[in-house]
């Protein structure tokens, strides 16, 4: 959007750079996204690695997984890199464009009027209180949004509102051990003493609100086993683009509204098929003492070794979306004929839909 000539403000809560524990991971469609997005030069500079696939180590055995990149030039490979200098060559090259204006402060929230979000209300630098307008808001603040609330269905209980203790109390407190019950219920009464670690899982559930689109982490999460958070993200920020692109007026907010209801359809391709990939390699490789789950990750070693190759080279390199694999079936056929017993014994409660 920023490329075609559109006014855009960005507010961002902190402009330091961020200091994570864990690392930046783009999968190699990530990178081509990038690449169509003009930002390939972002991870220049910044030390990122090329990365070429994963390792399983397991009972001192290593099973080596490689990306199937035959068939693509040489540059094209997954980037590993440091978080906060990768997000901070995004916000140089946004803030380098004349038409972008780049700004810290907290949003507080979105400034709706007839059902219709008109922008929103932040907290710059200095605490003053002040409102940004536009035709369009896209909101990005990540897994723990503060605005999500009201343009989603969230599945995530909220901290702030009680929701959470109210979770933990009814239906996860009944299942802990009963001699620690009395303190796990002690722990959630405590004030302030609910944590939560950004390792959620999430369906998208949009809820449609004329003058704003969720996208990212506050719209869709998966298990981060992979790394494929920023690739789903960068490949959604391509279909927007795309979306966008012929629009030249987004003040008919209806309007607008019912033509966006596509890209919630247009991103499942990629996002179903990383998100479901994730979640069920969370579930067969995650720690477990139980029989049948130390059967399934046997059972993957011995077919990684036969094959040569894991579930990322058995559906054509489901990475490389759009060129290689257009729709998650095919990657659902595979795990069906390979992993039938897997989707058998973790029972799934997500819909292919819900998953995307």
């Amino acid at each position: 959007m920023i490329q075609d000539g559109r006014r855009v403000q960005v507010i961002e809560r902190d402009l330091n750079m961020p200091n994570r524990i864990v690392g930046e991971v783009l999968l190699p469609g990530g990178y081509i996204k990038l690449i169509e997005l003009g930002l390939e030069d972002c991870v220049d500079e910044i030390d990122a690695q090329q990365f070429l696939g994963y390792s399983l180590y397991k009972d001192g055995k290593e099973t080596p997984i490689s990306y199937p990149m035959e068939k693509f030039q040489s540059h094209i490979s997954g980037r590993t890199s440091h978080n906060g200098r990768f997000v901070q060559r995004l916000r140089k090259k946004a803030a380098s464009l004349h038409n972008v204006t780049l700004e810290q402060g907290t949003v507080t929230s979105l400034i709706e009027e007839n059902g219709i979000v008109k922008g929103v209300h932040y907290k710059n630098e200095s605490g003053q209180v002040l409102t940004a307008y536009a035709p369009l808001t896209i909101v990005c603040d990540g897994c723990f949004s503060n605005l999500r609330r009201s343009l989603c269905y969230p599945k995530v209980p909220s901290v702030s509102n009680g929701d959470m203790a109210c979770y933990l109390k009814t239906l996860v407190a009944p299942k802990v051990f009963p001699e620690v019950y009395n303190s796990f219920i002690s722990a959630i009464e405590k004030k302030g003493n609910i944590r939560i670690m950004p390792t959620k899982i999430m369906a998208a559930a949009p809820h449609l609100t004329p003058g704003a689109l969720l996208i990212g982490d506050a719209l869709n999460m998966r298990h981060p086993i992979t790394g494929g958070g920023m690739t789903v993200a960068l490949s959604d920020v391509v279909i927007l683009r795309d979306l966008l692109r012929p629009l030249h007026d987004l003040f008919d907010a209806f309007t607008i509204s019912k033509y966006l209801e596509s890209f919630y359809t247009l991103r499942k391709p990629m996002s179903s098929t990383i998100n479901i990939l994730a979640n069920v390699l969370q579930k067969v490789f995650s720690a477990s003492s139980n029989p049948a789950m130390e059967n399934m990750q046997h059972l993957s070693r011995v077919f990684e070794t036969w094959r040569g190759l894991f579930i990322w080279n058995i559906s054509n390199a489901i990475w490389f979306m759009p060129s290689s694999i257009k729709h998650s079936i095919s990657f659902l056929f595979h795990c069906n004929i390979w992993y039938r017993p897997i989707v058998t014994s973790i029972s799934f409660s997500q819909t292919l839909v819900g998953w995307g």
